[in-house]
C-alpha cells in the first residue's frame, strides 16, 4: 500500500522568499539528489486585472515587469483557465497548461525573480516544486490539491496583511498494512526535509490502488474534496452505521444524560462584551483528560484527540468563534480508508446549528454535556465502527 506522507515546514515569512529557494534548492545537491525539476508558477491576480480593464485603469503587471527584464520568458507566458470554470490569471509557468510546459529554465534566473518579490514583482501567487524520483510517485492517481505533487513545494502569496508563505514537502512510502511502524525515508530525501527546517505536522493519506480507484467508494480528504477510498469495504461497512447514528441523535443525546439543560438556540443569552469570557482550553483539560483525550488548540478552535482498540482515531473538532461568538462541534471517527462524522449538540433542546457563547458559567456546563455525549459515543458508535471496519495499522495516525 502506497501512503503519501504530507509535512508541512514552519516557514516565515520575514525570510526572503529568495533565500528560502536557494536553501531549498542546495539541500537537493547536498543531500545527494542532484538537481531537481523545478515548476514554477508566477501569476498576477486575474480579479484585480479584470477590474482595471473595466474602470480602464492602468495596472502594474508583475508579469510584464519580468518580461521586460527576462525577454525570453515569454513563451512561458499563460492565461488558460486551469479548470473548468476557475479564471485563469496571467503567469508565467511551466506547468501543464504553459505552452512552454515542462521546459526549465536556469535556476539562477528563477533566483532573480524571487530577489525581487515583493518589491519589485508583487505577484500574487507564487508556487515553486521540486521534484526527483526519489520522492516517489502517485501512479496513476491525480493530485487533488498542490501539496500532494510528490516533492517540495514553496508558496509565496498576496494577502491584506502582507504576504502569506508555506513549505511542505509530499513523499510517498511503500506501507505493509500488519507493520508496526512506517519504512523510513531514502536518506537523501531525509536530509532534503532537514534543510527545510522545523516540521510543524505530518498527515498520512493512504492511496488507492487502481482497484479501489476504480470503486465508487470515496472519503472526504482534509481539503474537503471527495477522493477515492483506500479501503472501499470499510466505507460501505461503516455507511449504514453512520446513517443510523444520524437518524437517531436526538435520541442518542437523550441517553447521554447530559448534567445541564441548557435552553434551545433562539432562547439562549448572548454575549454579554462586559462579561470576560474566560480561557477555553483548562475546561477542556480538565474534562477530556481522564478520558484518554490530548487537546490542541489553535485560532477560534480546539481539537480532541484519542485512539481506540483497534487504532482508529477519534477526533472531537470544537469552533468557538473563528468568526463569531458561537459553539460548534463535531465528533469524527477515523480509520484507514473512511471519516464517520457526527454534530454534537450542546443540550436535548439546542441540536440545530451553532451555539451562542456567553460567560465562562456557561462555558463549563458546555463541555461537561459534551463530554456526557463523547462517552456515550465513545462506548456505542466507536464499538460498533470498529466491528463493522475492522482495525486499522498501528503506523495509521491521522491525527498527528
Amino acid at each position: 500500500m502506497k501512503v503519501a506522507l504530507l509535512t508541512s515546514f514552519a516557514a516565515s515569512r520575514k525570510e526572503p522568499l529568495a533565500e528560502v529557494l536557494n536553501r531549498v534548492h542546495l539541500a537537493f545537491a547536498e543531500g545527494g539528489l542532484g538537481e531537481p525539476l523545478i515548476q514554477f508558477n508566477f501569476g498576477d491576480s486575474a480579479t484585480a486585472s479584470a477590474v482595471a480593464a473595466k474602470l480602464n485603469i492602468k495596472r502594474v503587471s508583475s508579469v510584464d515587469r519580468v518580461l521586460k527584464r527576462f525577454p525570453d520568458l515569454e513563451q512561458f507566458v499563460t492565461e488558460t483557465d486551469p479548470m473548468p470554470g476557475i479564471q485563469g490569471s496571467r503567469r508565467i509557468s511551466n506547468g501543464p497548461h504553459s505552452p512552454a510546459a515542462g521546459q526549465s529554465v536556469p535556476f539562477e534566473t528563477l533566483f532573480a525573480i524571487a530577489e525581487g518579490v515583493p518589491r519589485s514583482f508583487p505577484f500574487h501567487s507564487i508556487k515553486l516544486h521540486f521534484f526527483t524520483d526519489r520522492f516517489g510517485s502517485l501512479g496513476s492517481l491525480s493530485p487533488r490539491f498542490a501539496d500532494m505533487i510528490p516533492g517540495i513545494l514553496l508558496s509565496d502569496s498576496w494577502w491584506v496583511n502582507g504576504r502569506n508563505r508555506s513549505l511542505s514537502a509530499c513523499t510517498i512510502v511503500e506501507a505493509d498494512p500488519g507493520a508496526k511502524k512506517l519504512p523510513p525515508l531514502p536518506d537523501e530525501v531525509a536530509k532534503v526535509l532537514a534543510a527545510c527546517g522545523k516540521i510543524r505536522s505530518t498527515k498520512q493519506l493512504p492511496l488507492p490502488g487502481e482497484a479501489e480507484i476504480a470503486s465508487s467508494a470515496t472519503v472526504q480528504t482534509r481539503s474537503g474534496l471527495a477522493a477515492a477510498s483506500a479501503d472501499p469495504k470499510a466505507v460501505e461497512a461503516v455507511k449504514p452505521i453512520l446513517a443510523d447514528y444520524r437518524a437517531r441523535l436526538s435520541e442518542i443525546v437523550e441517553c447521554a444524560r447530559m448534567p445541564h439543560d441548557l435552553p434551545p438556540q433562539n432562547e439562549a443569552p448572548r454575549l454579554n462584551p462586559n462579561q470576560p469570557a474566560g480561557p477555553r482550553k483548562p475546561a477542556l483539560d480538565e474534562i477530556f483528560g481522564p478520558m484518554g483525550y490530548s487537546c490542541k488548540g489553535g485560532s477560534g478552535t480546539f481539537t480532541l484527540h484519542r485512539r481506540s482498540p483497534g487504532n482508529l482515531t477519534v477526533r472531537i473538532s470544537i469552533d468557538v468563534g473563528t468568526w463569531s461568538h458561537n459553539f460548534l462541534a463535531h465528533y469524527i471517527v477515523m480509520g484507514l480508508g473512511f471519516a464517520a462524522t457526527l454534530s454534537m449538540p450542546v443540550a436535548p433542546r439546542a441540536t440545530l446549528g451553532q451555539y451562542p457563547l456567553t460567560d465562562a458559567e456557561q462555558w463549563g456546563k458546555i463541555v461537561e454535556n459534551l463530554a456526557a455525549l463523547a462517552r456515550e459515543l465513545d462506548g456505542s458508535f466507536v464499538a460498533d465502527i470498529e466491528k463493522a471496519a475492522g482495525p486499522s495499522p498501528d503506523w495509521y495516525h491521522p491525527e498527528k
